[in-house]
């Protein structure tokens, strides 16, 4: 892998713990704190902007700037079929977007209505789990969405393959710390969704219950 590749898997690992630095309960409870309804009503917009847009651009600018080499471009027609492909994950992370209430997730809803912002920690207020929708398929079609669309790019080079690496490990690992905080904000609600809804590929539960069902036959 060539030395700018390795400097944009180490930009995007440094992009990936300033992120969770931000969503983390620790750093909510802090503004909060410091900041009372002036958190409740700017933290989610601040986040937004700076985790997906500012932290970005020097990234991105890395990418655009140090030197590349294409490894591979798609084939026509195989290119039509990868383009319907993520034109279809596009319309199923707009969906989920909007199920779950893009302007909130964005912070745009609490910045206009700051009468409707609650405690930063949803935990601290009822709120209402999801799990219909593009939801019923997997726990996280945010993410799915976004990486059938990035891993699908007609041309890859190596600093688009390494950008890829590094945002795919981070997804995985937020996963992780963002289940943990599901875990504690729903409870059992959350355990049984969990149970029974893959986290990112459509399928794999049933295919693993229907593999656990036959080990116990056996």
């Amino acid at each position: 892998m060539p030395s700018s590749a390795l400097i944009l898997v180490t930009a995007c690992g440094l992009y990936g713990v300033v992120h969770s630095l931000l969503a983390s309960h620790t750093a909510k409870r802090l503004a909060e704190a410091r900041w009372g309804a002036a958190a409740r009503r700017w933290y989610r917009l601040g986040f937004s902007l700076l985790a997906g847009f500012l932290l970005l651009l020097p990234i991105l600018w890395l990418a655009w700037k140090l030197p590349d080499r294409v490894i591979y471009r798609i084939p026509f027609p195989a290119l039509i079929l990868s383009g319907l492909i993520q034109l279809g994950a596009a319309l199923a992370l707009l969906a989920g977007l909007l199920q779950t209430g893009v302007m909130r997730f964005l912070g745009v809803g609490q910045a206009l209505h700051p009468e409707t912002a609650g405690p930063l920690i949803a935990g601290r207020r009822p709120q209402e789990l999801v799990v219909d929708g593009v939801y019923r398929r997997v726990r996280h079609p945010l993410y799915t969405c976004g990486l059938v669309i990035i891993w699908l790019s007609p041309v890859m080079s190596w600093n688009l393959l390494a950008l890829n690496v590094g945002m795919t490990g981070y997804i995985l690992i937020g996963i992780y710390f963002e289940e943990r905080k599901l875990l504690a904000e729903f409870g059992e609600a959350y355990a049984e969704y969990k149970r029974r809804t893959p986290a990112l590929i459509p399928g794999m539960k049933r295919f693993h219950h229907r593999d656990a069902e036959d080990t116990e036959k056996k």
